[in-house]
């Protein structure tokens, strides 16, 4: 754990400290070519718009907006058409939420829902989801390409037969292979736009945008102002039953009827019918095949996340605002067409909008520039992916082709063999045909995504706080349980295929891949849920992501620490809480430790508690002073107001039946035991020895001062008429107030106090607190500066915290003038002449001095400077705080300067009501997502 330390340093000055942008972090984990030479030569980022909004619109639009919007109606009629769009945007909208949450919590790199997934479930999910999601893009392209081409050939092509064509543009040759020629050559534009990189690909994709939304507006005007005609329908012999003389005599022409109510009448209803294109029944759940591809492109945006300048910023509000208004413009549309038009002319004729369009040639550029753009958007998509596949070794050497990228960073070989694998999907030849296919995967990767949310969630890990709150375990459930549903209702058999197909790809990266270093989400699962499947846990897999408090408290007496063991309870976050209790005398309980002292008792407990992955990180230890303890565990014929205090009753009521714990210190049974006068069996020097004990075995430490009175009840309601009106607050100060030389707040220990406060304001019970953070300051320093990193660093964090900054100039002037005069004794000693050594008395002083020197030999404390620290926390505590939190530093080196240790310690906290001095080891927080 202390290796990671420099690393998190290195992150938390880079982002605090440094005004330049983040450096880019690969998928494997590690920063490379970080320093501030290559951050400049990074090709600029994208903007929210341009990266997000405009891919994700086009991509979500692309085929059904302008081929399939009429299909959908005809067959399934207005009021399953609205019910699917509901259906299908209830799917998206919960995979939305999710992908808001995860891609709000640290920093997103290039990958999308590849990245999220694998950094949320670990590399097995990751890696198997990651190619399925690879898979779903490649088809999604070709399915893209083949209706441009359907397009295509609509427009310009002549009959299958070889008859001319009813229109002078019919000069293309139809057929399969044509098709397939044609759907090659589109690929081919695509791979060279993607080949020249993604900025290239975002201007082309804003031009697209431009014209889409020139054409969509045209089509609405449209139905308002072109009159009723006839539409001549497509011909289509191959799947024409009355030339067999099989069936009645399909029409050639329909109606656009303008806005009539017996139209809207006609069309209120499902009627589904054979598809004219490929001669298959159509039924509701093939129709929202075809259909829910139109919402599958919702990923577009995730999937430029290593090309976003903000991705945690970006994709949330772009995505959201992109699924909000291709849903309104869906439902207009269908609303419209169902008012105008007949149903034979929705069902006969895939591109009726041309015909009754304004200017005809506008629905056709509309058609070719967003199939073409949602194909290329598809294409570097799957190329990402797959680099990004190829950057974390999942797969081996299989995928190390793909790891090669231009100068200018983009992957051209990822994007080659994407474009490959397009080809071949192509050969499948009709839209209608791969339709399913491509939504099933769509539908299983958006499940593995709420399924990573979910998990986060349920694992309750301290540093899973998004910033986008919109969600909860509710809506990630339904998201998987409507994603499943939906993929077996459109085809049980591929559904089932591809779920095989994945678990397959799980074991194969679990037995084959190398361990990663991005935190496994079983690990927390396992932690919080299956507790009794604690050897599961395996400590090598630990990250500070899901690091959580794992408390041992030694309680002298549980009859007088009820108050801190309730408030420890509130800070272990569904962690490990042991309580200690170190007896000396004869053999009293099954499982225990002998020890010949209380230090040796506590040594053993840090070595033998827990079990598996599950063993204490920190210590809790009562604060060493000589507050009274008193009993809190009363009889309950003793009403709460009276004295706790049971010494003075009879021996039968001394001890009750249901609480057989040892009499409070002070009683006569104690007086006897050997030890020291006032009751206590630890010395000071003794205390002390197990706080450093603790440190050296990389435990953290938390000493509570004044907690033997506490109750969280009234802790949590103060008075009215106090000056914050009801407010509760919890003080965090993390500098170390005893080096007033160094105010530095980003150093280990002061996270960890930031930590602990956080997780004590995430409990139900304290989220009504407010955090103040104290920030001392002192004159001449950039006050501003100082708070503006701070800020910064909590933002980075995601911590709520008021921030005071505090001048302590002169509390800093008593310790300077302590340090002067130190420094002139000195000094006169040095220039004794008369060549004798040091009295005893002069020992003493200079010993006294050196003992000061806590916690180096140029730092030191007097009572004066203590006592000034001590009233300028008192003053600054206005209202009073429930809780405070104070650095702890470590003891002295010399174990003779204990005593004075605990004595500046005693000092520094006088009368602050309850606190908690900590200390911090391990690193336990980290901006990473």
């Amino acid at each position: 754990m202390t290796e990671r330390t420099p690393l998190l340093h290195y992150r938390l000055s880079t982002s605090v400290n440094e005004s330049e942008p983040r450096s880019p972090r690969w998928p494997g984990g590690s920063r490379q070519n970080s320093g501030r030479h290559h951050r400049q030569q990074q090709p600029q980022k994208l903007s929210i718009f341009f990266g997000v909004v405009v891919p994700t619109l086009l991509s979500m639009f692309s085929v059904v907006v302008f081929l399939r919007i009429g299909f959908v109606v005809g067959h399934s009629g207005l009021y399953q058409a609205i019910a699917m769009f509901l259906v299908a945007y209830f799917i998206i909208g919960m995979t939305v939420l999710s992908v808001c949450a995860i891609s709000t919590n640290g920093a997103l790199d290039a990958g999308g829902a590849y990245y999220m997934i694998s950094r949320a479930l670990g590399p097995e999910f990751g890696g198997s989801i990651g190619i399925m999601f690879f898979l779903a893009n490649v088809c999604g392209s070709a399915l893209f390409v083949l209706g441009l081409v359907e397009a295509i050939v609509d427009t310009f092509g002549m009959p299958e037969d070889g008859s001319m064509g009813s229109s002078p543009y019919h000069v293309l040759p139809s057929g399969y292979w044509w098709s397939l020629l044609y759907s090659t050559g589109v690929a081919l534009l695509c791979l060279l736009v993607c080949l020249v990189g993604a900025h290239i690909y975002a201007k082309a994709t804003f031009l697209i945008f431009v014209v889409v939304m020139v054409v969509l507006g045209t089509v609405f005007i449209s139905f308002f102002v072109v009159p009723p005609q006839t539409v001549v329908l497509p011909s289509s012999s191959s799947f024409n039953p009355a030339l067999n003389g099989t069936g009645p005599t399909v029409p050639t022409t329909a109606n656009f009827t303008g806005f009539k109510l017996d139209t809207l009448l006609n069309n209120l209803n499902a009627d589904y019918t054979v598809d004219y294109t490929t001669g298959t029944m159509m039924t509701f759940a093939t129709v929202f095949a075809v259909m829910f591809n139109g919402c599958t492109g919702i990923m577009a945006g995730s999937n430029m996340s290593g090309d976003l300048k903000n991705p945690s910023y970006s994709i949330p509000r772009g995505t959201i605002t992109a699924v909000i208004f291709t849903f309104i413009i869906y439902n207009l549309l269908s609303v419209l067409v169902a008012c105008s038009c007949d149903r034979v002319l929705l069902q006969r004729d895939y591109g009726f909008l041309k015909e009754i369009n304004i200017w005809h040639p506008l629905v056709t550029i509309g058609v070719y520039s967003s199939t073409l753009s949602a194909a290329m958007s598809n294409l570097i998509g799957a190329s990402r992916i797959l680099y990004a596949l190829a950057r974390d070794d999942l797969f081996g050497k299989v995928l190390s082709p793909a790891k090669k990228t231009s100068h200018s960073g983009n992957p051209w070989v990822s994007v080659i063999i994407s474009w490959f694998l397009v080809q071949l999907v192509l050969f499948s030849g009709k839209l209608n045909t791969i339709a399913s296919i491509v939504t099933i995967f769509f539908l299983l990767v958006y499940a593995a995504v709420d399924l990573a949310c979910l998990a986060l969630e349920w694992a309750s890990a301290p540093n899973f706080r998004p910033t986008f709150r919109y969600f909860t375990w509710h809506t990630c459930v339904l998201g998987i349980i409507s994603s499943a549903v939906m993929m077996f209702l459109i085809n049980a058999i591929y559904a089932s295929a591809s779920i095989a197909f994945m678990l397959l790809l799980l074991l194969l990266i679990h037995y084959l891949s190398p361990t990663s270093s991005w935190g496994y989400i079983s690990q927390a699962l396992i932690f919080h849920q299956v507790r009794k499947y604690l050897l599961m846990l395996d400590v090598r897999k630990d990250h500070v992501k899901f690091w959580r408090p794992q408390i041992l408290l030694m309680v002298c007496n549980p009859r007088s620490c009820v108050g801190l063991i309730t408030f420890i309870n509130d800070i272990k976050k569904s962690g490990l809480y042991v309580l200690g209790h170190v007896q000396l005398g004869d053999l009293a309980f099954v499982n225990l430790t002998l020890a010949d002292s209380v230090r040796h008792g506590v040594q053993h407990l840090l070595f033998i508690s827990g079990l598996g992955g599950m063993r204490p990180n920190t210590l809790v230890l009562g604060f060493y002073d000589d507050c009274p303890p008193q009993d809190k565990l009363v009889l309950p014929s003793l009403s709460t107001g009276q004295s706790a205090d049971l010494s003075g009753l009879s021996p039968e009521l001394e001890e009750p039946p249901l609480f057989h714990f040892p009499s409070l210190r002070g009683s006569l049974d104690m007086q006897v035991c050997k030890g020291f006068a006032d009751g206590k069996v630890l010395s000071p020097q003794e205390y002390v020895a197990i706080i450093a004990d603790a440190m050296k075995m990389l435990k953290n430490v938390v000493l509570a001062r004044y907690f033997n009175n506490f109750e969280r009840s009234v802790a949590l309601s103060p008075p009215s008429s106090s000056p914050g009106k009801g407010a509760v607050f919890v003080d965090v100060w993390p500098v170390n107030l005893l080096r007033p030389d160094s105010c530095s707040y980003v150093d280990t220990c002061s996270l960890f106090l930031l930590q602990l406060a956080c997780i004590l304001n995430m409990v139900r019970a304290w989220r009504k607190a407010t955090l103040r953070l104290f920030l001392c300051v002192e004159e001449g320093r950039s006050v501003r500066g100082s708070e503006e990193k701070l800020r910064q660093l909590l933002k980075e964090l995601r911590i709520k915290a008021q921030i005071h900054s505090v001048s302590w100039d002169q509390q800093v002037a008593l310790h300077w003038q302590r340090q002067e005069a130190w420094t002139k004794r000195n000094q006169s000693a040095e220039m004794s002449t008369d060549g004798k050594k040091p009295g005893f008395d002069e020992e003493e002083e200079n010993e006294d001095d050196y003992a000061n020197s806590f916690p180096s030999n140029t730092t030191r404390l007097s009572d004066d400077y203590l006592l000034a620290v001590n009233r300028m926390i008192l003053d600054q505590a206005r209202p009073a705080p429930a809780v405070c939190f104070l650095y702890l530093p470590r003891p002295p080196a010399d174990t003779r300067r204990y005593t004075t240790y605990l004595h500046q310690l005693q000092l520094l906290t006088q009368d602050l009501g309850p606190t908690l001095l900590i200390h911090g080891v391990t690193p336990v927080i980290t901006t990473d997502l």
